[in-house]
């Protein structure tokens, strides 16, 4: 008999899965291996839109009024913020709020939260011709940023950072964008992300 679930997942393109199929999407790849190591997921639900900043996010979760009944809430917000150029104690701000709310829509509080740090696509053809070392750099500052206030929350942070860099030499881990990760390179978050949340879940 597989336990229940309900995940919510809240995010930007990353989370929406921007150029690969729906079926590739990390949250979906995430529901499918739930499943095979006994997590029947009764709802599944995503609110995420390439593009969208912090702040966005925001207005989207307050028109969207998710439920307060998910065992499992993963964030992955943030680039648009450094794309384009936001003060970075604005992003601060901003995640400290979507982490009230996600807490507050899981039935586990905080430690049903997990938040996925922001891919380097500095390395990817897009962000080569962007200033790949500051977008690098300011990469890591966010995430620093974002670890440090997670730690401090008690709630669950995991890096897919150095994943990410690997497209730099692995052309198969970039969509055919150029900019966003392939389903291979969402399928190894994944294989990341998944033990981290087995231990939240039970």
């Amino acid at each position: 008999m597989q336990n229940r679930l309900s995940y919510l997942a809240l995010g930007d393109s990353y989370t929406i899965g921007e150029a690969v199929d729906e079926a590739e999407r990390w949250p979906i790849q995430l529901v499918n291996e739930l499943s095979k190591v006994g997590f029947d997921t009764i709802e599944q639900r995503i609110i995420a839109c390439t593009g969208w900043t912090t702040d966005d996010l925001l207005s989207a979760i307050c028109q969207a009024l998710p439920n307060k009944s998910y065992d499992l809430v993963s964030i992955n917000i943030g680039v648009n913020n450094q794309y384009r150029g936001y003060p970075i104690n604005q992003y601060e701000k901003e995640l400290r709020k979507i982490l009230e709310l996600a807490i507050s829509f899981t039935i586990k509080e905080n430690k049903g939260v997990i938040v996925i740090s922001i891919p380097d696509y500095g390395v990817t053809p897009f962000g080569q011709q962007h200033a790949p070392k500051q977008i690098t750099e300011e990469i890591d500052r966010y995430n620093r940023i974002t670890e440090d206030i997670c730690d401090n929350n008690k709630i669950a942070f995991v890096n897919i950072t150095d994943i990410s860099r690997k497209a730099k030499d692995n052309p198969t881990l970039i969509a055919s964008d150029g900019l966003h990760p392939s389903g291979k390179m969402y399928s190894q978050w994944v294989e990341k992300i998944l033990p981290k949340i087995r231990l939240l879940i039970g």
